[in-house]
């Protein structure tokens, strides 16, 4: 139907504007005269297609405008559902609360958008009268009114009112502290409506936003990680930072932060709640101070943990269940700042009421949409934030992935960028409401891992458990190795073991400071079964693995009274990962040119050769390594250990 498919590619485009929707927000509906599409509940509008929207039977949704319903606002506003449950055709979809405005506009396409440029008047003091003043004094303006039926019928009284002074259908609707609706028989028309309203509304802004990223501070992994733990009481949290112009205006003065102490949209309360924390203090200690004595006292005023933190010298910080709503609370808040600046030429900010928060905070329809908006936890490793070194390919890259699916927020950190980033962009394809990040990171300079440290902290909140897994190898025996060669195999996988581990465990330190007594950091190095035994004509990387068990047990030793265990994983071969199956470079080939397979004459003879030395028959798997990475950081009892997972190949002693 050429209808719907115009319906679909107007809903995309608004859908993919930030201009225009932040955190799939609005909703658009094509009609004729038997039916009604119209967004369902959940759907994105940026990536909707036909099956994301609810079909609603209009002979059934007519009545609903002149129904006399209960007084009592919860009792109504289950009637109505039932109703547009009744309605609708598509049963397993719940259509729009905002279906019954759409269905009485009486044009063919509608869409209902939350524009930051029309927020900006509707969310201010002198909102209609600058809104006349612009647009001429046939505007549509409705006072805010409580969404659903009441909302709806004052539209609808609104419309008949217009139709009969003006004797014309109104093609836009204006909504104090909502939005816009906006109609016509085209999509063609509505794109130049939007443009036209967009146009006049940044020509009247006498103050421009503020704009330009500013770096997140050095004291982001001083406060953060502490921060995090003391908002993870109830479960372990995703804690994001942003930082910019507009959010250090607001972030450096109380005075400042009047501004946005309320929210001003239905939207704001569902993804940020209505009270948020700002703390103001100038060092790190005394913001940590502050806020071990000011979050337990927001909790116990407003019955629930702050989702959204303003931190003097440091940024936003979102605080969410999942790395997903981490983004929707920055952007929604974020949006609610840039709202408040441009009220400013209309007036200044006009923020909800207390009455009108509490009816959006105890409303059905809203917390229906708090609960798919949060999602559901769904793995061994849920929300963890987990940082694997030589995460780009082979071993790495199988160990973040399958820790991916368990719930994960994976750190991709290598120094081969090109790899990196692809390796973070596919399991972003396949996450969930968790997500991967790259970090181009050098592991045999402290400085590129403090970088390390310090993106994760921006990005996630904390460190839960750190995978040393990056490692290289050169064959040879005396005769062949070179000091260069040598020293390049122990920098690697033995020093900047040394080297992660210092820097993570400070941010380690921390968390388990400010954490409930049940909570354990981890870090974990990939080790070998060359670690556990000797390997002929490969000394510079059986050595360094030995000393790898040394450092972890001394390691362990240091750490154990903060509350981090440190642990080694002593995979078998795995044969399929480049390590070893690189036709170039890879160790089936090294080892023949070494001569280690005596008689070997193909790699296919070394290959078979070493499979004949695993009881069990088999190569190691990532996903082998993995079951031993959940059962280290599930276990509380053991530290210093080094896990063999070679097919017993190796057996400790």
């Amino acid at each position: 139907m050429k209808e719907i498919q115009q319906l679909i590619e107007i809903s995309q485009q608004y859908g993919r504007d930030r201009r225009f929707v932040i955190a799939g927000g609005g909703n658009t509906s094509y009609k004729n005269s038997e039916k009604i599409w119209v967004k369902a509940s959940g759907s994105s509008l940026a990536t909707i297609t036909e099956e994301g929207f609810a079909v609603l039977d209009r002979s059934l949704l007519h009545p609903m405008a002149e129904k006399i319903y209960s007084t009592h606002a919860a009792e109504r506003e289950e009637q109505v559902k039932n109703d547009l449950a009744a309605a609708t055709l598509t049963k397993d979809k719940r259509p729009s609360v905002e279906t019954s405005m759409h269905n009485v506009i009486d044009y063919p396409f509608v869409v209902h958008l939350h524009p930051t440029a029309v927020n900006g008047l509707m969310c201010a003091q002198d909102a209609e009268a600058s809104l006349k003043k612009l647009f001429g004094e046939k505007t549509l303006f409705v006072e805010y009114t409580d969404p659903g039926y009441v909302l709806f019928k004052k539209v609808y009284d609104r419309i008949k009112e217009h139709r009969m002074a003006y004797n014309e259908e109104p093609k836009v609707i204006w909504l104090q502290n909502h939005g816009i609706f906006v109609a016509a028989g085209t999509i063609g028309e509505i794109q130049t409506i939007y443009s036209d309203i967009l146009d006049t509304l940044e020509r009247s802004v006498s103050d421009r936003l503020l704009v330009g990223e500013r770096e997140l501070s050095h004291n982001v992994g001083e406060l953060v990680p502490a921060l995090r733990m003391m908002l993870s009481g109830d479960g372990l949290k995703t804690v994001r930072v942003r930082n910019n112009a507009l959010i250090g205006y607001y972030c450096g003065s109380a005075e400042n932060q009047q501004d946005i102490v309320r929210p001003f949209t239905p939207d704001a309360i569902v993804y940020c709640k209505s009270n948020y924390l700002f703390l103001n203090e100038d060092t790190s200690g005394s913001v940590l101070s502050e806020a071990q004595k000011e979050i337990p006292a927001f909790v116990d005023k407003y019955g629930y943990q702050p989702k959204v933190l303003l931190v003097r010298g440091v940024g936003l910080i979102a605080v969410g269940e999942h790395a997903r709503e981490c983004d929707i609370i920055l952007d929604v808040f974020e949006d609610a700042m840039k709202v408040a600046w441009l009220s400013r030429s209309f007036g200044g900010p006009h923020p909800m009421t207390q009455e009108q928060i509490g009816f959006i905070d105890n409303w059905e329809v809203e917390n229906y949409r708090r609960r798919v908006a949060a999602g559901a936890s769904r793995g061994r490793a849920d929300n963890r934030i987990i940082v694997v070194t030589g995460a780009a390919q082979g071993f790495g890259e199988g160990i973040g992935r399958c820790l991916l699916q368990e719930g994960a927020n994976i750190v991709v950190a290598d120094l081969n960028e090109e790899a990196g980033r692809a390796t973070a962009a596919d399991f972003n394809r396949i996450a969930k409401n968790n997500q991967a990040i790259f970090v181009k990171t050098n592991v045999a300079e402290m400085a590129s891992l403090e970088n390390l440290v310090h993106e994760t902290v921006a990005a996630f909140g904390g460190i839960d458990c750190f995978i040393s897994n990056a490692g290289v190898l050169r064959a040879g025996g005396l005769e062949e190795m070179t000091p260069g060669d040598f020293d390049f195999v122990t920098r690697i996988n033995y020093n900047a073991y040394f080297y992660g581990t210092k820097v993570v465990s400070r941010v380690m330190k921390l968390q388990t400071k400010y954490a409930s007594g049940d909570y354990f950091a981890d870090i974990i190095q990939v080790n070998s079964k060359s670690g556990l035994q000797g390997s002929k004509a490969n000394f510079a990387y059986a050595g360094g693995k030995f000393g790898g068990i040394g450092l972890t047990q001394s390691f362990a030793l240091e750490l154990a009274p903060f509350r981090i265990k440190v642990n080694a994983i002593c995979p078998g071969n795995f044969y399929e990962g480049p390590l070893w199956s690189n036709p170039e470079n890879g160790l089936f080939v090294q080892y023949l040119k070494a001569g280690k397979v005596p008689g070997a004459k193909t790699v296919e003879e070394v290959k078979a050769f070493y499979l004949s030395k695993v009881p069990m028959g088999k190569g190691c798997t990532p996903a082998d390594v993995t079951k031993g990475v959940l059962y280290l950081m599930e276990q509380c009892g053991e530290t210093g250990q080094a896990l063999p997972i070679t097919g017993g190949q190796v057996m400790l002693n």
